[in-house]
């Protein structure tokens, strides 16, 4: 992070209302103690395990830096998306304003439904409340935890659920590369707004994932902390320099992808399809 960390350090989020999602584990879990450092009005955790969201409030109250009386703990299952749905319509109603949302769908979770589409649907749902919620002095950011495995990623319109033969980290890569590909296409929505979107990678990330033989312990020492990643993520949200959206980085630097990420015609066509799947399971989920 350089320079950069001791900005970061220093925010103050005092009046603003932030969700996380992903919170209870690896990075997110890291991301939702620092941000509960800087003080929010509300900080919103969607939790599907309440056992393993106790544990998180655990962990935050007994960290040196966490402040747990500004977390709550809210239940959604990112599986179910009349979950998301009602989550969110319980959002809007209770609380009103919100001005941060990290989707953070960093746990290696290849299916499309939870990687991509529950986070488009609750998006969705929240972007009139966060338009609402975004003054020229005070703009809103949306934030998606991607990967660089998003480079080697492909759309397939036939295979978006994986369909077809395809080996873990095809889809992996494929669910990354649709986490950039909405970002963008969001952001120009978002056009106007005082709201923009932007998505990254948080860096080779000690995880629980990936086994315990010798050669992946091995391949872990090499990785960094939750902590770094966290932070790398947060950087695009909160480095006051970054004040537009639409852009991708890696180990919070700016990087440009290519191929269908910057495909103006297929992000187009892949947010219809994205709206057409919600609608053909539930006319109303967008509502």
């Amino acid at each position: 992070m350089g320079s950069n960390q001791s900005t970061i350090d220093s925010f103050d989020l005092t009046n603003k209302v932030v969700i996380i999602t992903g919170s209870t584990d690896g990075i997110g879990k890291s991301l939702a103690r620092i941000i509960s450092s800087y003080n929010p009005k509300r900080l919103i955790l969607p939790v599907r395990n309440r056992e393993k969201g106790n544990l998180l409030l655990e962990y935050i109250r007994t960290s040196k830096d966490g402040n747990v009386e500004c977390v709550e703990l809210w239940d959604v299952d990112m599986a179910d998306l009349h979950s998301v749905k009602n989550f969110a319509d319980k959002f809007i109603k209770e609380v009103g304003e919100l001005h941060y949302l990290w989707n953070n769908a960093d746990n290696f979770e290849q299916q499309f439904q939870v990687n991509h589409l529950s986070h488009f649907l609750l998006t969705s749902l929240l972007i009139p409340t966060i338009k609402n919620s975004a003054t020229p002095e005070s703009p809103c950011k949306i934030t998606h935890t991607s990967s660089m495995a998003a480079r080697y990623g492909k759309i397939d319109f036939d295979n978006l659920q994986g369909e077809k033969s395809s080996s873990f980290l095809e889809l992996y890569s494929n669910a990354k590369l649709m986490n950039v590909v909405y970002s963008n296409k969001l952001n120009h929505h978002l056009q106007g707004s005082n709201v923009t979107s932007t998505a990254c990678h948080p860096g080779f990330i000690k995880s629980n994932i990936g086994g315990e033989s010798l050669l992946q312990r091995f391949v872990m020492m090499f990785a960094k902390s939750p902590d770094i990643g966290a932070t790398n993520i947060m950087y695009p949200a909160l480095n006051p320099n970054i004040d537009d959206g639409g852009k991708y980085f890696e180990d919070a630097q700016e990087f440009q992808l290519t191929g269908q990420a910057l495909d103006k015609e297929l992000a187009k066509k892949f947010w219809d399809k994205c709206e057409e799947l919600l609608n053909a399971f539930d006319a109303n989920l967008l509502k």
